[in-house]
């Protein structure tokens, strides 16, 4: 058994010795079949949340309405939650009605996929009644049921199916894609942030191009922030080489190049993506714009900066079909080459310039500062107190 797993054993154990039932639940259990990585583990219980806080001495109830406590024990923390069957989705995200059970198949019943629906106890035995081991097995997503009741109830499964298509390298269940067609804009229902979240990492999975067909095929596409009308670069912006890209940024800035957009902040505010990235993504395609060569113009580089620098010159290289691993190893060697890295290591500063000048502070001494700065990156001035000086007096500049 999964390290994870064994660790979090006598929490089962200690449920079973109270009287009731404990199993392992969900994403971990998967990915444990799956031989992934396993983090953390979900634990599905009979038992209702206060009969969970009596059997443990540290809890917190993080989603007691709902059935969860954590459980806290040797400094770990491990979500415990009650078997419950959930109806009435009026908003088509969450339950109107939540109600305990005591039977593991009635809450593996409300899961959205099979391969999600899967129990193991302490011993590692499935209770699989959905046959979730056959669809992993399989490499197929197949809903729990029938696929339009599990839509209706979470629109927002529709974007984590084709998250897992992208992460699990999985293929759609037939009657799963048919009935996204059918109720793809009930995704209108769902906060965009939830969206963004399942978006992007799609766009960060191995098998991206392949769920990248299906939201278009769909029709999914229509109902995300400012894509209604940008099918064909959607399909252009599939057929590059996106396969071994993982950086939000990079496929965000790639997705805009294809896309006809007015305002590129405004679009990606749509998103509610951080405004942070949003700058970067602004400044990366300023950068493709001008088809910046960073291995000849040492001052954007510079001022681009190495990490920012390496993501242009692969995006630039991947739309020139060119080779982007080369471009990025071209610019960190040109960065590694620079005379200086930061204005930290300018050997002058604003105060040398104005005992030199012998003039007041102001804008002037920014504008002397950069002119030094380009002169030592381009090799006409050694990085050295008195060259620099002898080099704006040899300038006429002092």
């Amino acid at each position: 058994m999964n390290k994870t797993f064994l660790k979090a054993v006598p929490i089962l154990e200690k449920i079973e010795e109270a009287g009731f039932e404990a199993y392992f639940v969900g994403g971990s259990v998967r990915d444990y079949l799956l031989h992934k990585e396993i983090n953390d583990v979900d634990i599905a219980s009979s038992a209702t949340p206060l009969e969970i806080k009596s059997i443990f001495r540290k809890t917190v109830d993080v989603g007691i309405e709902h059935g969860t406590v954590l459980v806290l024990v040797n400094g770990e923390g491990y979500e415990i939650t009650t078997f419950r069957t959930e109806s009435g989705y009026s908003d088509f995200r969450r339950p109107d009605t939540v109600e305990f059970v005591r039977s593991l198949e009635d809450d593996l019943k409300r899961r959205d996929f099979t391969m999600n629906a899967i129990a193991m106890d302490k011993q590692c035995r499935l209770i699989d009644p959905f046959h979730g081991k056959k669809a992993i097995l399989e490499k197929r997503i197949v809903t729990v049921g029938e696929p339009g009741e599990r839509f209706r109830e979470d629109a927002l499964r529709m974007m984590r199916a084709l998250r897992f298509v992208s992460q699990l390298s999985f293929e759609l269940d037939a009657q799963a894609f048919e009935s996204l067609r059918k109720n793809s804009c009930l995704l209108e229902n769902i906060a965009v942030e939830r969206i963004y979240t399942e978006f992007e990492k799609l766009l960060m999975g191995k098998s991206k191009q392949k769920a990248l067909k299906l939201l278009t095929a769909s029709g999914l596409y229509t109902y995300l922030p400012g894509l209604a009308s940008q099918k064909e670069a959607l399909e252009r912006f599939q057929s590059l080489p996106l396969e071994k890209l993982t950086d939000p940024v990079v496929l965000w800035t790639l997705l805009l190049t294809e896309c006809y957009v007015d305002n590129i902040e405004t679009f990606l505010r749509k998103w509610k993506i951080p405004v942070k990235q949003i700058r970067e993504i602004q400044r990366l395609l300023i950068h493709i714009d001008n088809s910046s060569d960073f291995t000849k113009d040492r001052m954007a580089l510079f001022n681009a900066g190495v990490e920012e620098a390496v993501k242009a010159a692969r995006i630039i290289a991947i739309l020139g079909n060119e080779d982007g691993r080369k471009a990025e190893s071209s610019v960190y060697q040109a960065f590694q080459e620079l005379p200086i890295q930061s204005m930290i290591e300018l050997a002058v500063n604003g105060n040398d310039l104005i005992s030199w000048f012998d003039r007041r502070p102001g804008p002037w001494v920014k504008e002397e500062l950069m002119g030094i700065l380009e002169a030592v990156l381009n090799g006409e001035v050694r990085n050295r107190k008195e060259a620099v000086k002898e080099w704006l007096k040899h300038c006429k500049r002092m």
